[in-house]
């Protein structure tokens, strides 16, 4: 095999690709700034347990993982930079109130999330820690929507979620933990035939209400449709008057909005509400998961601080795959020299914003990788900017 052969599914990013994801990524921490979201930077390497703290199973098979010769201690390429924000909340910044924290880089996975992803996605997030009402999960999707808007994601639509409502209606079966994930795992799935075999054996009320969720999906009168059917309890009705309020509130910001009760991806991780974003791909068939996140309040507690903690995740090369690539930007064409006019020139344009390529010399009849419409050129002893011919 060559040299210069990539592993599956990983790859350069080309100067016209890397363009777009950087303006993009720009554009999403600028959105998350103006909301008083601060930036931080972790390391791509961590000690395995920091990492896979209280991520559930799949996270796990997702890090690519290795030994520290200096220590010894296992260590792992970070798959979900969530945790390690949760770190720096607790033991680093240690905040009483409120504290809001955004990050954008790269992280590594094991296999690809589907058949056109890259294993090294992207990752630009933010995460919300300290309150447990549900504004901060609001201001959350307010962020989603805003980031969304900049990039140029136009046609979307938001599916809400919360891990809660199965967790309430298996409450009074007594199910063990490993019964009950079986049952979670064939509702995420919602495989019927899974799903009746693992409740046959629970009281009946429960069993009905469990078969029903796969049913309980579309747009936001599902809330009011499981309200009639499902068995009440305290939990429950929390968790569906919390939904009911997050989407009203997502639909008065313009989001179209769909509720799947039975959508229980991350149900080891989530411990309320969760979300995910869907938009079609730039071939105009696939639909595409562009954000993905949640109320996750259980993150923190590996570092000896359990904190309320809300927030998303977007991978910045899959959102470049659905927004189309913006036009070059217009250069000025400058020829190569070091007389002092010309350096002075070339000098106050690019310190004006304007993007001077200067022509090397011997290339000056090569087709340029910019779209060049203006060219600096000496006239009457001035180097002044004129069109291009």
């Amino acid at each position: 095999m060559s040299a210069w052969v990539l592993p599956d599914q990983l790859a350069d990013v080309l100067p016209f690709e890397a363009r777009h994801i950087e303006e993009l990524r720009r554009v999403l921490l600028d959105s998350a700034r103006v909301y008083g979201f601060e930036l931080v930077m972790p390391p791509m390497l961590e000690h395995l347990e920091s990492l896979l703290s209280g991520t559930g199973e799949a996270l796990g098979l997702q890090t690519f993982k290795l030994v520290d010769l200096g220590s010894g201690r296992s260590l792992g390429l970070r798959a979900d930079t969530t945790p390690q924000v949760a770190r720096i909340d607790a033991h680093l910044l240690n905040r009483k109130g409120p504290t809001r924290l955004c990050y954008c880089g790269p992280v590594v996975h094991t296999r690809a999330a589907h058949a056109h992803a890259s294993r090294e996605p992207l990752q630009f997030g933010a995460e919300l820690f300290g309150h447990q009402g549900i504004e901060a999960d609001v201001e959350i999707l307010e962020l989603v929507r805003t980031c969304l808007l900049g990039t140029g994601v136009k046609n979307y639509t938001l599916d809400l979620a919360d891990v809660r409502v199965v967790d309430a209606l298996l409450a009074p079966s007594g199910l063990g933990n490993q019964q009950a994930t079986r049952v979670h795992q064939a509702l995420a799935r919602k495989d019927a035939a899974a799903i009746e075999a693992l409740t046959k054996d629970l009281p009946p009320a429960v069993r009905q209400a469990i078969c029903l969720l796969p049913d309980l999906f579309g747009d936001v009168t599902v809330v009011d449709k499981a309200r009639s059917l499902l068995p009440s309890s305290p939990l429950l009705q929390t968790a569906l008057d919390e939904l009911s309020t997050i989407a009203k509130a997502a639909q008065a910001m313009g989001m179209t909005v769909g509720v799947d009760l039975a959508d229980l991806r991350g149900y080891a991780y989530y411990t309320g509400m969760r979300f995910s974003v869907y938009a079609t791909a730039s071939d105009g068939i696939r639909q595409l998961e562009l954000v993905r996140g949640g109320r996750y309040d259980e993150v923190g507690a590996i570092f000896g601080r359990r904190r309320p903690a809300v927030g998303f995740s977007i991978d910045v090369k899959e959102l470049a795959g659905t927004v189309a690539v913006p036009p070059l930007r217009r250069v000025i064409r400058a020829p190569w020299g070091h007389e002092a006019g010309l350096a002075h020139a070339v000098a106050t344009l690019r310190a004006g914003g304007h993007t001077v390529v200067s022509v090397l010399p011997g290339h000056e009849h090569e087709v340029n990788e910019f779209d060049c419409d203006r060219e600096l050129v000496l006239a009457d002893g001035i180097w002044d900017v004129q069109p291009l011919a």
